[in-house]
């Protein structure tokens, strides 16, 4: 019973934690424009409709699309004009909040000056590439980019290939145009498998304004605590029932000592005549000071052979 419900809390606890749905942002970068459009999609080949996207902003107000911003079509989400007050944390819900999405992290600059850089995590050993872009200029202009604060290098072009992203290429990334300004900070996380595969987490920046807000489903919650308590109840209900089978054992072990005494109490045991001797072992009436541990103890009394003429004359 017990490995049944383990196995059963085990299956639950995967269902909950296993994304069978990501979040895709077009365009492709974590940072766009004030004013400029940008469209979020859930994708999930087993269920393509029912999903909702919902969002956490820098101000900590948590939200779905369509209920004050965005326009919601089936499970993809439209913000025509963005604002810098949406910035935040996106991520897709199922309609009964049993499942969750990975998360992302949307910048919204009202700067002159973005950093395109990968939304989801980069799969180390790939390359990525951060662009440097302007509001106003039409052509790429040369860039400075940075990592946690420290300068890396000037390309002339405005972007910036790493080849072969590692664990260490984690971190945040901006830029700067001479004359133009500087972006905002975006952080990049490397993984170890595609970021196109569901499932696959976004790595918290932990210096990043916008915080990431782990929605726990409420439907798993309960079901989970459920499993948990019949998991422990069942396992006490155990032991109280080891220690019953316990005493019962001890009870009977009492009651057939006392039996074997009480039986053999006052009773008279057989004669036994001995072939070679001819004597006679008689065991006596068991009395209360001839008991030794439970077992009754004997007097062997030996009568000689001439005891039988003697009690004829």
């Amino acid at each position: 019973m017990e490995e049944d419900l383990l196995l059963l809390f085990l299956i639950s606890l995967l269902s909950c934690t296993t994304n069978q749905v990501r979040l895709t942002v077009s365009p492709s970068s974590s940072q766009i424009f004030k004013t400029d459009s940008v469209s979020l999609s859930c994708e999930d080949e087993d269920r393509p409709d029912g999903w909702t996207v919902r969002r956490n902003t820098t101000k900590g107000e948590v939200s779905q699309c369509g209920g004050g911003w965005g326009r919601s079509d089936g499970s993809s989400c439209t913000i025509e004009f963005a604002f810098p007050v949406d910035s935040g944390s996106y991520w897709c819900e199922s309609s009964d909040g049993s499942t969750i999405s990975s998360m992302i992290n949307l910048t919204v600059s009202g700067g002159s000056v973005i950093l395109q850089s990968p939304v989801l995590p980069v799969m180390e050993g790939d390359d990525v590439t951060l662009t440097c872009r302007t509001e106003t200029a039409t052509s790429n202009l040369p860039a400075d980019f940075y990592k946690d604060g420290s300068f890396i290098r000037t390309e002339p072009a405005g972007h910036m290939t790493i080849h072969h992203v590692s664990r260490s290429d984690e971190g945040q990334y901006k830029c700067n145009m001479s004359g133009h300004g500087e972006s905002p900070s975006s952080w990049i996380s490397v993984t170890g498998t595609t970021s196109s595969t569901p499932g696959s987490t976004t790595s918290t920046p932990p210096s990043d304004p916008p915080v990431f807000l782990f929605v726990v489903p409420p439907v798993c919650v309960v079901v989970l605590l459920v499993l948990l308590v019949l998991l422990v109840r069942r396992c006490v209900h155990r032991k109280h029932e080891a220690n019953q089978e316990e005493a019962q054992e001890d009870e009977v072990t009492d009651y057939i000592t006392s039996s074997d005494i009480n039986s053999n109490h006052g009773q008279q045991q057989p004669i036994r005549r001995s072939r070679d001797t001819y004597s006679v072992v008689v065991y006596s009436s068991v009395r209360s000071e001839d008991i030794s541990s439970g077992q009754s103890a004997y007097r062997p009394i030996r009568k000689r052979r001439n005891q039988k003429s003697s009690t004829a004359q």
